[in-house]
């Protein structure tokens, strides 16, 4: 990702009232990629789709299209066009004029309206349609009627903004691949928003995970998943499990009362962590040979592999995703290999932790947390 950038936020803050709704938000985005909001209702993502079409205006901060301050730009002067939830098509007109709508606008030449009408019904593979009316169309084809609507204008940028989620499933799952290959045919960047993790790791050449207006992490699926950086990210993406740990040097982290080697390295000695290890890379095996020992509480059926909940002796749940079915009340082995162990920075500021560190100097008995012990034996030293 070394492009210039489209589209920059610097910045950018957005109240409604003494809400916050984003809160110094800094991002940019490339020409020619797949980018993807994701985050919860409320977190600010469609805020954001809103901001750069100019159906909103930013507080503070610069929001920079091609290098060109846009913040009072009217809404219908930027080279953007979205697809909505509700897809707002015209119920009035047909499909051939609900396509054909923006260019009219526009003043194009008929016959080269026509032309794109086609090419872009053809793109959406509903060749033929043409004289269809929009009561007439399933969901899936009105859905791809606003695509073909909104790339008929040829924008440089494509916003849509949770606009597969009133599909049915298997629908959402073919327009998600269908979309995809749109983008890449077409080579104009698509700026996507969901609350749907599995829909973003799906679709997405680059994720921003959004929560209370701030922008939690931004990477490739692939980082998102793997490399956590907090704990609203490794709760949020995917199934977790979760627990607080020691990391006592660099690839040694002490949980559940035991150390474990891992790949994880740059933390202060005796640093609190939490440690993160999803269902998928567990597995269970003979007390015996295991790394926990865990009983098993419950299971279900996940279509392609059963979803088990077991509870270590310290009465910690564990989530682990299995082919074949268990045992309720089996004392069973949980194993994992070092590069499964996840490592994120316990959410402490500074302040918590030299408070905790003063009182750890009055009453040692009191605040044993492990990291606080050992920079106070640095003080000391």
């Amino acid at each position: 990702m070394a492009k210039e950038a489209l589209i920059e936020f610097k910045a950018v803050d957005l109240s409604f009232g003494e809400t916050k709704v984003l809160n110094q938000i800094d991002l940019d985005l490339e020409s020619g990629y797949f980018y993807t909001l994701l985050g919860p209702s409320g977190s600010g993502k469609s805020t954001i789709l809103k901001l750069i079409s100019g159906q909103l205006t930013a507080d503070g901060g610069d929001i920079l299209f091609e290098g060109e301050r846009i913040n009072d730009l009217p809404a219908e002067k930027r080279r953007v066009n979205t697809v909505f939830q509700n897809y707002s098509l015209f119920p009035n007109m047909n499909v051939y004029d609900n396509v054909a709508f923006g260019p009219r606008l526009k003043g194009r030449p008929e016959a080269e309206i026509e032309a794109k009408v086609k090419e872009m019904l053809a793109l959406v593979k509903l060749s033929g349609y043409e004289n269809r009316g929009i009561a007439e169309l399933s969901g899936g084809q009105q859905q791809r009627i606003a695509i073909a609507r909104a790339l008929a204008n040829d924008p440089e940028l494509l916003l849509l903004d949770e606009s597969l989620s009133a599909l049915d499933y298997q629908l959402r799952k073919n327009m998600q691949h269908e979309l995809r290959q749109i983008q890449k045919r077409l080579g104009i960047t698509f700026v996507f928003v969901t609350h749907d993790q599995e829909e973003a790791l799906a679709m997405s050449d680059w994720i921003f995970v959004m929560n209370d207006g701030v922008i939690q992490q931004k990477g490739s699926p692939e980082d998102i998943y793997d490399e956590p950086i907090n704990h609203f990210v490794a709760d949020f993406i995917g199934e977790s499990n979760i627990v607080r740990g020691i990391m006592k040097r660099d690839y040694l982290v002490h949980f559940v009362g035991k150390d474990f080697e891992n790949v994880d390295a740059g933390m202060r000695p005796n640093e609190p962590v939490e440690v993160v290890l999803r269902p998928e890379d567990l597995d269970l095996t003979t007390p015996e040979a295991g790394k926990l020992v865990v009983t098993i509480q419950d299971q279900s059926f996940r279509g392609d592999y059963y979803e088990v909940t077991a509870q270590d002796d310290d009465l910690n749940l564990w989530q682990v995703q299995v082919t074949n079915p268990v045992t309720t009340g089996a004392r069973v082995g949980l194993t994992f290999d070092p590069e499964d162990i996840h490592i994120m920075r316990f959410n402490e500021s500074e302040d918590d932790f030299e408070a905790r560190l003063e009182a750890y100097e009055e009453d040692p008995e009191v605040v044993g947390n492990a990291a606080v012990q050992s920079a106070a034996a640095e003080e000391q030293a």
